[in-house]
């Protein structure tokens, strides 16, 4: 087997290619940069070979991270997300270097699916060292979209905890503290991002979803205030009593 090289990785996915996948990809995804129209599960088992093979060649996770740079540089839709997927994983001994280069890699963000990706391989360093979510509270304030919709996303493992805490319940106060000053935020995938939260909260702690939704749901878009009451009782998606009065 040839040593693993950014050209190696890039002709594996470009091996991977399907171009009429590409094309409705491209159109979905809304994209101006290059897509190969490789599927997911190929990227994963590419991500997961790539990792194997740095191991075993001794180079561990500084290898990892250059790679994952590399393939980040590259610009190809499929290389940013085979990326982030080559630093998802919650055991990692000696993370600083893959918490600064994920958090370097936020100004990038312009798509919600590399986004969402690179979200996941967040959670798992926020999930190894919850004090970095000082760091993440910066992100709430920040000019860019996607970079205050990203401290949504990479907090979701919070909204999901079945029998939290009280440390994690004191956490999760703090996240939907972040989550009520975006209310007003119009933006599409800001509203989403707040609807997600609360959604998989609901599976958990509905009646902290619910007293949510009484507080502020009046103030989310309709399409967001019904995403996020969609497992509560249907009363819950119309706090401003227009269903009762029609």
């Amino acid at each position: 087997m040839s040593r693993l090289t950014i050209e190696v990785a890039l002709a594996a996915l470009e091996n991977a290619a399907e171009p009429a996948r590409a094309a409705q990809m491209t159109s979905y995804h809304k994209q101006k940069r290059r897509v190969l129209g490789v599927p997911n599960p190929v990227i994963n088992s590419l991500s997961q070979e790539w990792r194997q093979q740095l191991t075993a060649e001794g180079d561990g996770v500084a290898a990892r991270c250059a790679l994952a740079q590399e393939l980040w540089a590259s610009d190809v839709f499929e290389a940013r997300i085979a990326a982030a997927k080559l630093l998802t994983q919650a055991r990692i001994k000696e993370d600083a270097e893959v918490w600064e280069l994920l958090q370097s890699w936020l100004a990038d963000f312009d798509s919600w699916a590399i986004a969402d990706h690179a979200a996941s391989a967040i959670q798992k360093r926020l999930q190894a060292q919850p004090e970095r979510l000082d760091t993440v509270e910066g992100w709430t304030a920040s000019d860019h979209m996607w970079t205050r919709r990203a401290a949504l996303v990479s907090t979701l493992p919070w909204a999901k905890l079945p029998n939290p805490k009280a440390e994690e319940l004191a956490t999760r106060e703090r996240i939907l503290g972040w989550a009520a000053t975006y209310v007003p935020d119009r933006n599409w995938f800001i509203q989403k991002a707040i609807a997600w939260w609360l959604r998989d909260l609901s599976k958990h702690d509905a009646d902290r979803s619910s007293a949510f939704l009484a507080e502020h749901g009046a103030a989310m878009k309709p399409f967001a205030r019904k995403e996020a009451a969609k497992y509560l009782p249907a009363s819950e998606s119309d706090p401003t009593g227009a269903r009762a009065a029609q």
